[in-house]
């Protein structure tokens, strides 16, 4: 009787045993996956805009779950959803949600509102706002954490209302910013290019929901309910299966760029917003500390830069900076030169390069760099 016991007994522990390495290899497998984590904006008590009497609840809702249908196609990815039905979650655990995933992105779906008949997309990241628009944006979307309980503390003092309070809650997300306006990018590219949606570029602001992740993060605003056309359209079953679609498109050719060589992963900078510098500028007024390079591609890879990596161009080099390699064609103290050498780079299929400049080796705005005279 004692030997079947503990035979019995024995069994169990194998069965456990066997169990737990079942389990593991499980986990391990889901860890290996790229991990999305899909937010739909608002919900339950706070059904967000109500432009034109459409909800901007349900519209995020459906936006989102037709993104994740589209993702979970892929093996290679994870979706995790913020919410998948009317209720109101946090923006303070929205951002727990993504970081407990271990995710490799978070998308916010939200859309706008305004008093007048605006129009058109804007995907957001975190960062300064450089006008009164995106701090009402931020402002409009903050404002949710006065529905929360305990807010003050879990926030520790953060005022919507206040453009101080936005800019402390900015140094976080620093070092994906790179990341995130290139995804962003990605998402502006497909309404404009493909759905032929007006083009409001990618924007930074100080968004409290993209602050608490720590990870590529950006805030998609799919147009306006408040228009009366563009809210129509947000609220057909056409326009929200389009904008998952895009979306969607837009994250896989993001995973792609991390997955294939980084000439693939061209950071795109047509989308983004204050992003016009002239066609020449008088060489003798720039300062003679002042150096230009072509920024080409970005990416997690770390390449030789030699000709055959990168279409035939030489005098290539490369930083590494924010977790990225930024490799970078042409150097240079003329703008008119660098000029030509970004239509070079252009003309050898690099079409999302766009020009960089530095100061003592240090990187500076461009438009710091152009408004520098010579002594």
């Amino acid at each position: 009787m004692r030997t079947k016991s503990l035979s019995i007994l024995v069994f169990f522990i194998v069965v456990l045993t066997l169990s737990s390495f079942v389990v593991n290899d499980d986990e391990q497998n889901k860890s290996d996956k790229f991990v999305v984590v899909l937010d739909a904006g608002h919900g339950g008590k706070d059904p967000g805009n109500l432009g034109n009497g459409y909800r901007e609840k349900d519209i995020a809702l459906n936006v989102v779950l037709g993104i994740g249908e589209e993702l979970e196609k892929n093996p290679d990815i994870k979706v995790v959803y913020t919410r998948k039905t009317d209720v109101f979650v946090d923006l303070f655990d929205r951002g727990k949600i993504a970081n407990k995933a271990n995710a490799d992105l978070f998308v916010s779906v939200h859309c706008n509102a305004h008093k007048s008949q605006a129009y058109g997309t804007e995907t957001f990241v975190l960062g300064i706002h450089k006008n009164q628009t995106n701090f009402d944006v931020a402002k409009k979307e903050n404002a949710v954490i006065f529905m929360e309980s305990n807010h003050e503390s879990k926030y520790a003092g953060f005022d919507p209302n206040s453009p101080e309070s936005a800019i402390s809650i900015i140094l976080g997300q620093e070092e994906y910013l790179d990341q995130s306006i290139l995804l962003a990018s990605f998402i502006q590219d497909n309404f404009t290019n493909k759905l032929k949606r007006t083009n409001r570029k990618v924007k930074q602001a100080g968004l409290i929901v993209l602050h608490q992740t720590v990870m590529p993060s950006v805030l998609v605003e799919l147009g306006f309910l408040t228009n009366n056309a563009e809210g129509a359209y947000l609220n057909s079953k056409k326009g929200q299966n389009d904008m998952s679609s895009s979306i969607a498109d837009a994250i896989l050719k993001y995973k792609k760029s991390l997955d294939l060589n980084v000439e693939d992963g061209g950071l795109i900078n047509e989308h983004l917003e204050d992003n016009e510098t002239p066609e020449t500028i008088t060489t003798n007024a720039i300062s003679s500390d002042i150096e230009f390079k072509v920024q080409i591609s970005a990416g997690p890879k770390d390449l030789i830069t030699k000709p055959y990596n990168f279409k035939g161009l030489e005098a290539v080099s490369k930083i590494k900076e924010d977790g990225l390699y930024k490799y970078f064609y042409g150097l240079t103290s003329d703008y008119n030169v660098i000029r030509k050498l970004e239509d070079e780079a252009k003309s050898k299929g690099y079409t999302s390069c766009f020009i960089v400049a530095f100061k003592q080796g240090k990187k500076i705005p461009l438009s710091d760099a152009l408004k520098t005279t010579a002594n």
